[in-house]
């Protein structure tokens, strides 16, 4: 399989957490942690609303689940894959938890830290430096928050 295969099909992964936190109307984030070998190690999807936790993002969730399955916070070998570009708090967690690699959907034009408005993952005055692999299965991932949006905007 190669590398473009392989985060299409993770990425399903991710777009599934999202469409889960739709049944607690948290907006539809997904994250999957992937170890070296491709095994799912942890996942997340927002639970802000659920949890009433402004730190329960996707990613931050999914980092947690997998740092408890490897009993380690260090995450060297695995992938983050999420539906949308990650946050300032969420790519602080990344770099944080050492993951070398992160693959997402959307891009987030108002609050992403993976290029569009900031790059926490690749700051270079950093201790630590993110891959970056945007824009897998970018249209999915986009209408799934579009349409959750626009159905807030018009109830």
């Amino acid at each position: 399989m190669t590398a473009g295969a392989a985060f299409d099909s993770w990425m399903g992964l991710a777009l599934t957490e999202a469409q889960a936190a739709l049944k607690t109307a948290d907006v539809p984030i997904g994250a999957v942690v992937l170890d070296g070998n491709g095994h799912v190690i942890g996942t997340g999807r927002n639970q802000r609303e659920a949890d009433q936790d402004p730190t329960a993002h996707a990613e931050v969730l999914a980092i947690r689940a997998a740092a408890w399955a490897l009993g380690s916070w260090r995450l060297e070998n695995c992938t983050l894959v999420v539906t949308l570009e990650p946050c300032a708090m969420c790519a602080g967690a990344i770099v944080l938890a050492r993951l070398p690699r992160v693959v997402f959907g959307a891009w987030d034009d108002k609050a992403g830290a993976a290029g569009s408005v900031f790059d926490v993952l690749r700051e270079r005055r950093l201790n630590h430096w993110v891959e970056v692999f945007a824009g897998v299965r970018e249209t999915e991932c986009a209408e799934l928050l579009t349409d959750f949006f626009s159905g807030h905007r018009a109830g």
